[in-house]
């Protein structure tokens, strides 16, 4: 593995955004943490002073310390080792508190204040930014660059001290604290990372002939919440087999589904190749409230094979038998034969009870059929900020393993049944590591399809002329 999972940095940035720490104010910053290891989760200059955007950023972290930098010089902020789940209440946490790295005039000074009241540590709510103690400390303070300071029962401290009494922010950073031992020394999964092994993948994939003649190519439905990266899937793996990243299924995040009609999509070898042997059918994505997104009545039409490519859909009024369009006895080919689950690796600690009930709904309704599951945990890259660095780490992750974990347990599917995958978002070229992870899925996904199809009964295959 490469050094990079051996050695980790001091602090990981993401992509194309720099930490504002330097190394002395790292070192002095680990030194109050403990040794710890800092990963960039949110710049305020960057993704916008907005509390939303922070708990979408920073939600289900784990340990995070929250850093504010004014025009005076200062640099303060605070800790806590629980992660924010925009719960609308106070978050026990007898380990948090408030610090200062420099004081007047930018000179190092370090200050640490200790939570006082356990139970009132974090004030966690979606509305507010990193707020510490219900007011202690309260960073973008209505979503302005600006904080909000005063010494209450959760932390005890003269104002001044803490920021010079200059509350206006120049920059705030919020960053995921790690153990260094946050890497397991060998992958609890083995892949092969080399360009031999893509070949290799791709040539079994373009290769493979279900044993049905009845069944030129199988059919696999993706399906998961809004925004998790159902579209990007299919165009990801797309883009391998095009040899550059493209495009073909619109995706994007929106409040509500981006795809509002059922979509049928061969993968292609190549630009004027030959579509190889899978069909992604794509769909509207799950919502948590009723009457919106993908209804479970119309999931099970989809199985049955009775929904037409570009059926439009409408949450007011599903498909029936007599709606245009609707296939009336359609043949194995045109069913479901495998179920790809997208779930937005970040989110599944936060999954609204209601959201995580339906889709255990979809997956009881999937059983039913008898048809095979993969769960695609999408966003390792955000998981693990490393990832972005050097995919290879995925399966050495401990946060990774964690969040595959906690969706076995939630989804109650077995873990050997889910799989990481990185999309191509924001990539403009491919990546040997990522195309690697996203074949892996693809061919896991054509091999439990495989076992469905092995419950019909065998077609002596024909001779070829």
């Amino acid at each position: 593995m490469r050094e990079l999972c051996q050695l980790p940095m001091r602090v990981r940035r993401m992509a194309g955004v720099k930490s504002r720490l330097t190394q002395d104010e790292v070192k002095q910053l680990q030194h109050l943490l403990g040794g710890r290891q800092l990963s960039l989760l949110y710049k305020a200059s960057v993704h916008g002073y907005n509390a939303s955007i922070f708990h979408a950023k920073c939600d289900a972290q784990g340990p995070t310390v929250a850093i504010a930098y004014n025009g005076s010089g200062y640099i303060f902020g605070g800790f806590t080792r629980q992660s924010y789940v925009s719960s609308g209440g106070y978050i026990n946490d007898e380990k948090a508190f408030l610090f200062r790295l420099k004081g007047k005039e930018g000179v190092l000074s370090p200050l640490k204040i200790p939570v006082k009241t356990a139970s009132g540590a974090i004030y966690d709510y979606s509305a507010n930014g990193p707020n510490f103690g219900g007011g202690a400390l309260h960073l973008l303070n209505q979503n302005v660059a600006a904080a909000a300071t005063s010494s209450n029962d959760n932390y005890t401290f003269n104002v001044a001290d803490l920021h010079g009494n200059d509350l206006g922010l120049m920059e705030c950073e919020v960053y995921r604290v790690e153990d260094i031992s946050s890497f397991l020394e060998s992958p609890w999964r083995k892949i092969t990372w080399t360009t031999e092994e893509r070949g290799k993948i791709m040539e079994e994939i373009r290769s493979y002939k279900p044993y049905l003649n009845s069944v030129p190519r199988i059919r696999i439905l993706v399906l998961g919440p809004i925004g998790a990266g159902k579209s990007s899937f299919f165009n990801s793996v797309n883009s391998v087999f095009r040899g550059y990243v493209t495009s073909q299924a619109i995706a994007g995040s929106d409040n509500t589904s981006v795809t509002t009609q059922y979509r049928t999509y061969p993968v292609k070898d190549g630009r004027d190749g030959k579509p190889l042997p899978i069909i992604f059918c794509d769909t509207m994505g799950i919502e948590e409230k009723s009457g919106a997104g993908l209804e479970i009545d119309e999931v099970s039409s989809i199985i049955k094979g009775h929904v037409p490519d570009r059926y439009q859909f409408n949450p007011a009024a599903t498909l029936r038998s007599d709606s245009p369009g609707y296939v009336k006895t359609p043949s194995l080919k045109d069913q479901i034969h495998c179920v790809a689950f997208v779930i937005d690796g970040c989110k599944i600690e936060i999954l609204p009870e209601k959201l995580e009930e339906k889709l255990k709904q979809l997956r009881r309704k999937v059983n039913q059929f008898g048809i095979p599951q993969l769960v695609l945990l999408t966003k390792v890259d955000e998981i693990c900020p490393t990832l972005e660095e050097d995919v290879q780490c995925v399966y050495k992750s401990k946060a990774v393993e964690k969040q595959m974990r906690i969706t076995a347990e939630k989804l109650g599917i077995p873990l050997a049944q889910i799989v990481p995958v990185k999309n191509y978002c924001s990539e403009l070229d491919l990546s040997c590591d990522v195309d690697i992870l996203l074949l892996s899925a693809a061919r896991q996904l054509i091999r439990l399809a495989e076992s469905y199809l092995d419950n019909f009964p065998f077609e002596k295959p024909e001779k070829e002329p």
